[in-house]
C-alpha cells in the first residue's frame, strides 16, 4: 500500500506540472496577438523552482516549482483615463520526501490575481482578486490586515482579496481610500475566527503628508464567526469587530515610525474583547563600503476584556541587514526574538542576478514550533535548522 501511495502521490505532481507546462505553452503562442494602437497587450509571468533539505522536519527534502502567468490589458480613454485588466495564475507543487522512507506531494491551480481597474490622474477604481496592503512598518505589520507578506521570502507571494478598492489623491499629496471586500473565506493574520460568509467587510484610510514625514488613520468593519474556537471563553457566532489603525513615519536624519492596531469586538467575548498591536521602527544607512542599511521594530501584542490591559503581553523584536556586495549581488539577514517564549529566527539569504534569472542560497535556524505573525503557512516546512536554493526567471 506504501508503494502505490508513492506511485500516486508522484503521478499527481507529474499531472499538474504537465498542466503548468500546458499553460505556459499558452501563454507563448497567444503573446503575439495584434492589438489596437491605443491598446497595450501584455503577457508576462514568473517561473521559480527551489529544493529545501531541513534534517529537522518529518521529511526533511522538498523539492518545489512555482509559476506565475500574468496577462494584463490596457486602453487607454480620452481626457487621460484609463481602462486596464489582469488576471494571474498562482500554479505550484511540492514533492517532499524522507528518503528511503516516505513521500508526500501537493499541488494546486488557482487564481493569483482578476481585477479590473478605471483611473483617472487623480482617481482610481479597482473591483476583483486584488492585494490590498498598506502602512510603515517593515517586518511586524500590526497593518497586515489582507495580506501575508513574509519580509524573508524572495517572491513576496500572498493571497489577494475580493473586493472593490476606490483611492482618491488629493492635489497636497494626501490620499483617501474606501474598500468593500466580500467571499473571502481564509482567515487572515490577526483574525479570530471566520468572517460571517454572506456580510460585506468595509472600511478606509485617510493618509496625509505632515512635517518631515506622513501619517494615516485606517478603519475596517467585520461580522467574525467565533463559535468554533475551543479553549476561549467566547462561544458567539456573529460578533461585530471595528478595527482601528494609526501609522506615521518621518525623516529626521533617521527613518523612524509607528504603526498600530486597535481590535475591538462589540460582544462580550472574554480575553478576545480586545486585541491591541503596536510596533516602533527605525532605519539608518551606514556609509561603510557600498551602504548597510539596518532596520529595527519593536512590537507589542495583547489580549483582554479591557481594552489596552499591558498585563500579559507579548513582545517581539526583530533587526534586519542588507548590505550591497555589488551590481548582481546583495547579502540580508533577518533575525527576530520572542521575549515572552525565549524564541530566536534566523534567516541568511545571498542573492545573485543573472540577466533575466536570480538565484538565492538562504539558510535559517528557527524553533521547532513557530509563534511570529507572518508564518502561519511555514512553519512546519522552515522549522527547525536547514537550507534553501532558488532558481527564479522573470519572463
Amino acid at each position: 500500500m506504501d508503494r502505490i501511495h508513492k506511485i500516486h502521490s508522484i503521478a499527481l505532481t507529474i499531472n499538474m506540472l504537465y498542466r503548468s507546462i500546458l499553460y505556459l505553452l499558452f501563454v507563448v503562442l497567444v503573446h503575439s496577438l495584434p492589438v489596437c494602437a491605443q491598446d497595450t497587450l501584455m503577457f508576462k509571468g514568473q517561473v521559480s523552482i527551489w529544493g529545501n533539505i531541513n534534517p529537522s522536519n518529518d521529511l526533511p527534502v522538498w523539492l518545489s516549482g512555482r509559476a506565475i502567468p500574468v496577462f494584463q490589458f490596457q486602453t487607454k480613454l480620452k481626457k487621460n483615463r484609463t481602462i486596464d485588466f489582469e488576471g494571474s495564475a498562482n500554479i505550484y507543487g511540492s514533492i517532499g520526501s524522507h528518503p528511503f522512507d516516505s513521500v508526500y506531494s501537493d499541488g494546486k491551480i488557482k487564481p493569483y490575481r482578476a481585477w479590473a481597474r478605471y483611473s483617472t490622474s487623480q482617481l482610481e477604481l479597482r473591483v476583483g482578486l486584488q492585494k490590498i496592503n498598506f502602512g510603515q512598518a517593515v517586518m511586524l505589520r500590526p497593518l497586515m490586515w489582507f495580506d501575508q507578506l513574509d519580509p524573508r521570502d524572495p517572491l513576496q507571494i500572498t493571497d489577494g482579496v475580493w473586493g472593490m478598492l476606490g483611492r482618491y489623491y488629493f492635489m497636497n499629496n494626501a490620499n483617501l481610500w474606501l474598500w468593500c471586500l466580500y467571499g473571502n473565506e481564509k482567515v487572515r493574520t490577526w483574525e479570530i475566527g471566520e468572517t460571517i460568509q454572506k456580510m460585506p467587510e468595509f472600511g478606509g484610510r485617510f493618509q496625509m503628508p505632515v512635517k518631515k514625514g506622513e501619517a494615516a488613520i485606517s478603519y475596517h468593519f467585520r461580522e467574525a464567526d467565533t463559535s468554533e474556537l475551543q479553549g476561549n471563553v467566547t462561544t458567539l457566532s456573529q460578533v461585530p469587530e471595528n478595527w482601528i489603525g494609526l501609522d506615521a513615519k518621518w525623516d529626521l536624519g533617521v527613518g523612524l515610525w509607528f504603526e498600530g492596531t486597535w481590535i475591538n469586538k462589540g460582544k462580550p467575548s472574554g480575553k478576545l474583547t480586545n486585541q491591541e498591536i503596536m510596533t516602533t521602527g527605525i532605519d539608518y544607512t551606514f556609509g561603510m563600503g557600498n551602504g548597510l542599511n539596518v532596520v529595527y521594530e519593536q512590537m507589542v501584542m495583547a489580549m483582554n476584556d479591557k481594552a489596552f490591559d499591558f498585563a500579559d503581553a507579548s513582545v517581539l523584536s526583530a533587526m534586519s541587514v542588507n548590505y550591497p556586495l555589488g551590481l548582481s549581488d546583495h547579502l540580508s539577514s533577518i533575525v527576530y526574538y520572542d521575549w515572552k517564549n525565549q524564541n530566536l529566527y534566523n534567516f541568511v539569504n545571498w542573492k545573485h542576478q543573472f540577466k533575466n534569472y536570480y538565484l538565492y542560497l538562504m539558510a535559517y535556524s528557527n524553533p521547532k514550533y513557530f509563534n511570529l505573525p507572518q508564518q502561519s503557512g511555514a512553519g512546519t516546512l522552515y522549522s527547525g535548522k536547514g537550507f534553501q536554493i532558488m532558481l527564479v526567471y522573470n519572463y
